[in-house]
């Protein structure tokens, strides 16, 4: 079965979800924030078959959310580390984290503390300019030119 892509949508999330859009995928990538960088330990620690985290890989290779490093240790050896655009989606797995952990119950053993103080990190929020916390209510959805989404149609 061929996944869908949405490079027609116009749409900023479509065009993340073509990206990094499928559960594997935010794994390997929640692996590697974790310091996974070897094909078999991203194997191992998550349990997924190797044609699947190969293709996964590659996607996120080719989609620069990662890079391919030959480490030349005994021959060919790669490990696959994270770049600046992979490293951006900390807020969106911490913010997956803590919407998993409160609607669906589902915490595990690990927890994500600030290094330096070794506090608890607060909820992901989004915010306004002037830093104020903001919901889906408090915003609307514009168009280039400041019309309402809604009405831009």
């Amino acid at each position: 079965m061929t996944r869908k892509r949405f490079d027609e949508m116009g749409c900023c999330v479509a065009s993340a979800l073509n990206e990094v859009g499928d559960w594997w995928s935010l794994l390997i990538v929640k692996q590697a924030m974790l310091g996974t960088r070897r094909y078999v330990d991203f194997q191992n620690s998550l349990g997924i078959a190797k044609n699947i985290l190969c293709d996964r890989l590659t996607r996120l290779v080719e989609n620069g959310v990662m890079v391919r490093v030959d480490v030349g240790e005994h021959g060919k050896r790669y490990e696959y580390r994270l770049t600046d655009k992979g490293r951006d989606l900390f807020t969106v797995v911490t913010a997956l984290r803590q919407w998993g952990e409160r609607w669906n119950g589902n915490e595990d053993s690990m927890k994500l503390v600030d290094r330096q103080t070794g506090e608890p990190l607060a909820p992901v929020i989004v915010q306004n300019q002037q830093g104020q916390p903001l919901t889906v209510r408090d915003v609307r959805f514009v168009d280039e030119d400041g019309k309402p989404f809604e009405e831009a149609g």
